[in-house]
């Protein structure tokens, strides 16, 4: 099946788990190769084919670097890149900024909360100017209350880059708060059963999801997930 990541806008993978989600990831930042088939990069302006663009990803894990402060943290890519060390900090505290975390460049991970070291790893992915940003569940690792308040401040971020990005997420609500575009999933082997487009305006916030268009999407995209999800189930309590 071809899929169509289209530009500058926001696409979210949503399946039940095992299904491909984040391989579909990997596979797009070059980690792994697809075993058939092809991914193809394609320049928005001509049309034609072209190498992989730059990316960023921001994991699940927070995976800083806990000897390092924050801002050194987000300005870890840019030193690897062999940009200067008074740019650098300039671009590091200005993504620190787009997540609200100036005045924090002189502390540890060790001396943030879980959204805070999260927001310093979104920081760390803006500050490379990609043109692709890949979102692997960054939320999954959040409280509840955290993960709310987040979602809604990567939905204006996403939104001031222009950037595309791909997500992947387990919530239906999130896919619908950030998302242009859904792709959902089947069980393994994992497929791409529907694609559906998201026709609320943007940016959202929590309480679009409240709309009756943002209810039926919800509910078709569950209709669509839950037999799916009990064969995930069937297959790992077989695997026992």
């Amino acid at each position: 099946m071809r899929c169509a990541i289209p530009a500058g806008k926001v696409t979210a993978i949503i399946g039940p788990s095992g299904c491909g989600k984040s391989t579909m990831l990997q596979l797009a930042r070059g980690f792994l190769e697809p075993s058939e088939g092809e991914i193809r990069f394609v320049d928005r302006r001509s049309g034609q084919s072209a190498p992989r663009p730059p990316m960023a990803t921001v994991w699940q894990s927070f995976n800083l670097f806990p000897w390092l402060t924050i801002l050194d943290n987000v300005a870890f890519g840019l030193e690897m890149s062999g940009v200067p060390k008074a740019e650098r900090h300039a671009r590091a505290m200005e993504a620190l900024a787009k997540v609200d975390l100036r005045g924090f460049e002189s502390k540890y991970p060790r001396q943030l909360s879980g959204g805070m070291r999260q927001r310093v790893g979104i920081a760390r992915a803006l500050v490379m100017k990609p043109e692709i940003l890949l979102l692997d569940e960054p939320f999954g690792a959040l409280d509840a209350q955290t993960r709310l308040v987040l979602q809604e401040q990567v939905a204006q971020i996403v939104q001031e880059t222009g950037a595309t990005v791909i997500l992947i997420t387990h919530s239906i609500e999130e896919a619908i708060l950030l998302g242009d575009t859904i792709f959902v999933m089947t069980a393994r082997p994992g497929r791409i059963s529907r694609e559906i487009e998201v026709a609320l305006p943007k940016p959202r916030l929590l309480a679009d999801l409240k709309r009756p268009e943002a209810v039926a999407l919800f509910e078709e995209i569950y209709d669509l997930l839950k037999d799916e999800v009990v064969k995930a189930m069937t297959g790992e309590s077989g695997a026992h």
